[in-house]
């Protein structure tokens, strides 16, 4: 893997951030890949008013040239896949096939909104006898979005595309764990012909995100990251009368029934707690298992048991995240869990002993007021809680504080539906172990999943980035006019 060199991304060029240059390790080996620098307070309001400027002139383009644009973006992105991927997994962890289906992933909402031209055409009606009545979107102007180390692609792919193509500015801060695939982004929108200062990166922690939030040409804030830090991103960005759209953690629930097909639930909740190694939002915590459910947890553990690391799972992003899921199964079994599959015993790759590894781990008997059952781990562990029936399951998810997303696996169609109508979470799946909907479905969660009103993709999410200007024309008077004309 290439040695990156990642600075701020400021009107079209790579500057050198002025408040100090910090080193990445890959979590796979513990090697040092790549290095990235911090902008000072100043050069942040620099960028953000370059950023500003450039705005005017992008707004005024139609939005058919400017999805030409991003057409362009798009095929320099699948034109150099396999790098990118590579570079993401190097810098996150993941496994090479988890770091192309992140970006596979963001390439479909970038085709979104390259269909914006075509689907939101906005209104125009005759109200009345020489009145008419239409609606206009106009972008927003300079929008900011902070992003997590967990898909350094998939998750900023959400919003670059439609904040672009609805024509504003963006002000990208990726997490200070991953800034590595930024560069390429950048690079690709630049090759693409995307005008000097709309998109812009910085790195850095609180300081930066602090900084641009305040800004007062930043008009809008996307967020996704941990419940504690988006409703601080939240709770800023408002009382400055900001627009903001923050999203935070979960604590998954999959309800088990007897019923359910065994290889279907196996594969779909083995692969929904290990895949992206338990980092992510939308991977299964708790398996609520219903009744007598023996054969299919053995499916389960089976399945988990033959993953191999660094080929089938990826690493965890820091030593210090291993050291925590480490001492959490030890508290698990100190409060009574029985461990079906200990992933502290998993070995790692050859010729990556330095990196940050842990195997799948599955908690049985898990009791529901407990640390495994209701705090977010982010990790490859499954807590399993036993019920006596569906009700008992429903309760025990509706008490979970999140409300991100629940699945149920089953083959009874109404068992499953009442699921959907009573499960307290915004995503659903039926026999679907991460319930991801697809383009052009918005992706978001509910209670202390999602702090702000609509979702960062899909049609909810052009409500996000733009303002509706409404316009009412009249050119004469009418000579049979009414109170309405």
């Amino acid at each position: 893997m290439a040695f990156t060199e990642c600075d701020c991304f400021v009107a079209g060029e790579w500057i050198r951030g002025e408040h100090g240059v910090h080193k990445i390790a890959s979590p796979q080996s513990g090697r040092e890949i790549g290095r990235y620098s911090i902008p000072s307070i100043g050069q942040i309001a620099t960028s953000i008013e370059a950023a500003a400027l450039a705005q005017k002139d992008w707004a005024r383009l139609p939005i058919k040239e400017r999805s030409r644009v991003l057409f362009n973006f798009r095929n320099i992105l699948l034109r150099d896949l396999e790098a990118i991927a590579e570079l993401k997994s190097s810098e996150s962890g993941k496994t090479l096939a988890e770091g192309r289906a992140g970006l596979m992933k963001g390439i479909e909402v970038l085709e979104f909104a390259l269909s914006i031209q075509n689907l939101d055409l906005g209104g125009k009606v005759e109200i009345s006898r020489g009145v008419t009545c239409e609606y206009r979107r106009e972008p927003l102007g300079v929008v900011a979005n902070i992003t997590p180390f967990n898909f350094p692609a998939m998750v900023p792919m959400w919003t670059i595309p439609i904040a672009l193509a609805l024509g504003n500015a963006y002000v990208w801060k990726p997490s200070e764990k991953t800034p590595l695939t930024a560069r390429r982004i950048a690079d690709a929108l630049k090759e693409a012909g995307l005008p000097a200062g709309l998109f812009t990166v910085l790195h850095g922690g609180e300081a930066t995100v602090s900084s641009i939030i305040d800004h007062p040409q930043v008009k809008a804030i996307g967020f996704v990251g941990s419940t504690k830090i988006a409703k601080l991103v939240y709770q800023r960005a408002t009382n400055l009368g900001k627009r903001a759209l923050a999203l935070g953690g979960a604590k998954n629930h999959i309800i088990l029934l007897p019923d359910a097909n065994i290889e279907l639930s196996g594969a779909g909740i083995s692969d929904s707690f290990t895949g992206c190694a338990g980092q992510r939002c939308m991977a299964a915590s708790v398996l609520l298992a219903v009744g007598d459910v023996k054969n299919h947890i053995e499916k389960i553990v089976a399945r988990a048991s033959s993953l191999e690391l660094g080929k089938d799972m990826g690493a965890m992003i820091t030593k210090d995240q291993v050291a925590f899921l480490r001492d959490a199964i030890s508290r698990a079994e100190k409060a009574g869990a029985r461990v079906l599959l200990d992933g502290r015993l998993a070995k790692a790759p050859k010729g990556m002993e330095d990196g940050n590894w842990l195997g799948p781990t599955i908690l049985d008997q898990v009791q529901p007021g407990s640390e495994a059952a209701t705090v977010e781990l982010f990790g490859p562990i499954l807590s399993i809680v036993h019920c006596k029936d569906i009700s008992e399951a429903i309760a025990i998810e509706n008490r979970n504080d999140y409300g991100n997303a629940c699945s149920v696996f089953t083959m009874s169609g109404p068992l499953a539906d009442r699921v959907v109508r009573e499960a307290s979470t915004g995503m659903v799946g039926v026999n679907v172990g991460v319930p991801v909907p697809r383009e052009p479905f918005s992706f978001g969660g509910v209670n202390a999943s999602k702090f702000g009103h609509g979702d960062i993709t899909g049609h909810q999410s052009l409500d996000f980035w733009s303002d509706i200007k409404k316009v009412t024309t009249k050119w004469e008077r009418q000579h049979d006019s009414n109170w309405m004309s």
